[in-house]
């Protein structure tokens, strides 16, 4: 991930874990109800235990990583691999604070565990186990959560004036029955042309999230449970232990400031706008060390066009400018309004 601004890195995880076409079948016959008794139905939803599937897609136009054999290119397109192309995950939930999370690849597994204060990261690829421990007093010490429940509450936490909140075809998503949400920006300085949103009708659980980019004929990401249990999960799969052999590291979350931001790296992070057509600034000099070596990297030039005032890498849903003076710039919005907010400072 240091190959990237660190202030891009979750805004293209949010957009790039989220894309699995409408499953066709038989019409879907449930009562009425109107765009805000959904959702109020998925804001009312308790559900926190259960296990299932999710498939995962993405097209994010994201330029291919080419093969230069030098060992910081890789670790980029591996984490980069996790935003793009198809992949198939395991979920587990017990409760708010035991979780885990299988992505499956062909012969290699990645795992993210929570128990309780204690969150580990495992890679069986090269046998690597990163742990941490999660503060007492935060109130809340839930991991990043990967399933589409977790996605809707993103989008939906942005309904706004600028939103316009409309209900799709009834649908069914792993064998339930949903009613489906879309969210349509009202602005034209955004990529993102919609966001579609399966509801559990009995639950409320989102079960399916779907974005889509402006003037696409498929979605561009996509996260979608194919099999879901509410069955409470073997408390067993909760325990980690490092393998015989494995390399395991301690990590330390990041201190936060007093309006709740990480401090050092992203320190002076300022957003402009709110909602679809937000921009994301980082001031020069934020991470000096950090620019120098992703400026003076081969990939650098080769990921991202010249434009005018800087650099900017585009994908489907997202842009990311950094400027010759060194600051950074990143939105689900075209790099011409990028290059309008760097003009603006």
């Amino acid at each position: 991930m240091k190959w990237m601004p660190a202030v891009a890195v979750p805004a293209v995880i949010v957009a790039g874990v989220l894309a699995v076409p409408l499953q066709a079948g038989a019409a879907v016959d449930l009562p009425d109800k109107t765009p805000q008794d959904v959702l109020e139905l998925a804001a009312g939803s308790t559900v926190d235990t259960f296990s299932g599937t999710i498939e995962q897609t993405s097209e994010l136009g994201l330029p291919e990583i080419p093969s230069t054999g030098d060992a910081a290119t890789a670790e980029f397109a591996d984490a980069l691999d996790l935003l793009t192309g198809s992949h198939t995950v395991r979920v587990y939930q017990n409760g708010p604070d035991q979780s885990r999370v299988q992505v499956q690849d062909t012969m290699t597994e990645r795992n993210l565990i929570q128990n309780g204060a204690d969150l580990w990261l495992y890679d069986s690829a090269d046998n690597t186990a990163a742990h941490t421990t999660l503060p007492a007093d935060t109130g809340d010490r839930s991991a990043p959560g990967y399933t589409p429940s977790e996605m809707a509450d993103t989008f939906l936490a942005e309904v706004a004036p600028s939103t316009e909140v409309t209900l799709g075809e009834n649908t069914e998503v792993a064998g339930r029955t949903a009613y489906e949400l879309v969210l349509t920006p009202n602005t034209d300085d955004t990529l993102v042309g919609s966001v579609s949103i399966a509801v559990d009708s009995e639950t409320g659980l989102p079960l399916r999230v779907q974005v889509e980019a402006l003037e696409a004929a498929e979605p561009a990401i996509s996260v979608a449970f194919t099999s879901l249990s509410f069955d409470a999960p073997p408390a067993d799969l909760f325990v980690f232990t490092a393998p015989a052999g494995a390399t395991v590291t301690e990590e330390s979350l990041p201190t936060k400031d007093a309006a709740g931001h990480p401090e050092g790296e992203t320190s002076g992070v300022t957003v402009t706008g709110s909602g679809w057509d937000a921009v994301v600034s980082v001031p020069a000099g934020a991470d000096a060390a950090a620019m120098a070596e992703l400026t003076a990297s081969p990939l650098y030039s080769q990921l991202t066009d010249a434009v005018d005032g800087g650099r900017a890498l585009s994908a489907t849903l997202m842009s990311v400018l950094i400027t010759d003076d060194g600051r950074v710039f990143a939105g689900s919005v075209p790099v011409e309004r990028l290059q309008a907010a760097a003009a603006q400072e």
